[in-house]
């Protein structure tokens, strides 16, 4: 996995790295140039201009003194350095002004503006992390007249103006080409709308490390393994029994589609078996379109809840009476792992005494997986999606403590959320996948994976991200307009390998 760090994190690490460690201060800031400068210099390899002319948009705190061990780097390469300051030299941190008293030695041109209106390179060395104000006066119109030079633009930790929590932009933002960041890749760097700013990333650790967490590990992180490694084991010696019976309630009448979706996804990932327990009105297209499942009415509901590891309900379900009374009996005729979808989720922000149940179920130890779009979220926590979108992990922390349940906040960047305040989000995925269905195939991929053992919060997080890597297999092979929900499920087609030993035949002899 990869971590993604707050600014509070990464200030703590890196406090950490120095005064726990003992790694100075000034040595990191060396490494942070010295990671810079390799950046340029790979870049410099491909560029037509060659006249290495380079400004650095400098603060005064310890990016700008990045900034300026950077400057001296360069200059010792021959580079025509300018170095552009802005903000009130008494605020000035103690590294920068050791970093500016360095520079006193080497041929560089300092100043309150650029010099010219083209460069080969431009650094942007202005903020770090940690900002959180709106940017405005010198500094919004240092960002402006920055982004209006011609040159290739790189921020050095966090584009000047994003939030590095967030990705939120601070009135006006610096627009790199690319973003050289030390330690950890920041939140703000990877979420909407920060990375349309940051251009490509690069992660330089500078020295700061696993080893400087000293027990407190970032809470959030994405997955960076192959989609295969995320796919529970299989047992050689299994049958459709030991790979999870599905009870999935989905489907109304004239909304057969999703229930096909969410089956279909089921077993598509792993499991043995699939119930869909769906209006009558739906039984032949489901016998059609998966003959592979299991049939069942309403009536049989709770004869199939004796039968199956898990449940799933919400895909196309309507909200009903019909499907009112099918969410009452899910929740509370029976203690099985629940996956909630769609129109199940539109129910429970309806029924309060079904959230309240469900919230003493989860305290009581029912594992649950809750999985809203930002409108279906917004209508559960009586939140606008305005304020939701502010800081949608932590409003996905936030109710997942409330039911003591596993939380998918699914926008543009989809969240997977545990009680605790961990947090995996997922880097992968396209534009494409914002297409009908494509949530029907995500509940029905965790309650696959949910079936076949898997703990919610690793059933979830997996899930989300083998969707995605599918989703991103099937854009490859049809463009992302023209992708449909199916599309996912036909190239969820993982290769897992189970470290079979080959078993040959020769003449009638096991070799």
């Amino acid at each position: 996995m990869k971590y993604l760090v707050t600014a509070e994190e990464m200030k703590e690490y890196d406090r950490n790295t120095i005064e726990r460690i003992g790694i100075p201060g000034m040595v990191l800031m060396e490494r942070a140039a010295l990671a810079a400068l390799g950046e340029i210099r790979k870049i410099m390899k491909k560029c037509r201009d060659q006249r290495k002319r380079v400004l650095i948009l400098t603060g005064m705190g310890n990016n700008g003194g990045d900034g300026l061990a950077l400057a001296r780097l360069l200059a010792e390469e021959s580079w025509e350095v300018e170095i552009w300051h802005v903000g009130e030299r008494k605020k000035a941190s103690p590294q920068w002004e050791k970093q500016s008293a360095i520079l006193q030695n080497y041929p560089v041109k300092t100043g309150s503006k650029p010099f010219r209106e083209e460069y080969t390179i431009l650094i942007d060395a202005l903020f770090g992390v940690g900002l959180s104000r709106e940017v405005k006066g010198e500094f919004a119109q240092a960002i402006e007249t920055f982004n209006s030079l011609s040159g290739y633009k790189i921020a050095l930790d966090v584009p000047s103006g994003i939030d590095s929590d967030t990705g939120r932009v601070l009135g006006t933002a610096v627009r790199a080409d690319m973003t050289v960041t030390f330690g950890f890749l920041k939140r703000g760097l990877a979420l909407y709308p920060g990375c349309l700013y940051c251009g490509e990333v690069k992660v330089d650790g500078v020295g700061i490390g696993e080893a400087s967490f000293f027990g407190r590990k970032p809470q959030m992180f994405c997955y960076d393994e192959d989609a295969e490694s995320l796919l529970p084991p299989r047992d050689m010696a299994g049958n459709k029994g030991t790979f999870g019976k599905v009870v999935l309630a989905a489907g109304s009448r004239n909304m057969a589609g999703a229930a096909v979706l969410a089956a279909r996804a089921a077993y598509r990932i792993g499991a043995g078996m699939v119930r869909v327990i769906t209006s009558e009105e739906n039984r032949v297209i489901l016998q059609q379109q998966v003959p592979e499942a299991l049939l069942g009415s309403p009536k049989e509901l709770l004869q199939s809840l004796k039968w199956a590891d898990v449940i799933a309900a919400g895909p196309g379900l309507s909200t009903g009476k019909q499907a009112l009374e099918l969410l009452r009996s899910l929740i509370f005729e029976s203690s099985l792992p629940l996956v909630l979808d769609a129109d199940a989720l539109n129910l429970l922000s309806e029924e309060n005494t079904f959230f309240q149940e469900l919230s003493r179920q989860g305290a009581a130890g029912r594992r649950m997986i809750l999985t809203p779009h930002v409108g279906e979220l917004s209508r559960l926590m009586g939140k606008t999606i305005q304020e939701l979108k502010e800081n949608l992990p932590d409003a996905g922390v936030r109710l997942a403590e409330r039911l003591h349940a596993v939380l998918v906040v699914k926008d543009a960047r989809t969240f997977v959320c545990r009680e605790d305040g961990t947090v995996c989000v997922n880097l992968a995925g396209n534009s494409g996948m914002a297409t009908a269905g494509s949530g029907d195939v995500l509940a029905g991929v965790i309650a696959g994976l949910c079936a076949q053992g898997m703990e919610p919060f690793e059933a979830a997080a997996a899930g989300v991200c083998l969707h995605a890597r599918a989703g991103d297999k099937a854009a490859c092979r049809c463009g992302e307009h023209g992708l449909m929900a199916g599309d996912i499920i036909e190239n969820m087609a993982f290769c897992q390998d189970t470290q079979r030993k080959e078993i040959r035949w020769t003449n009638g002899t096991r070799n």
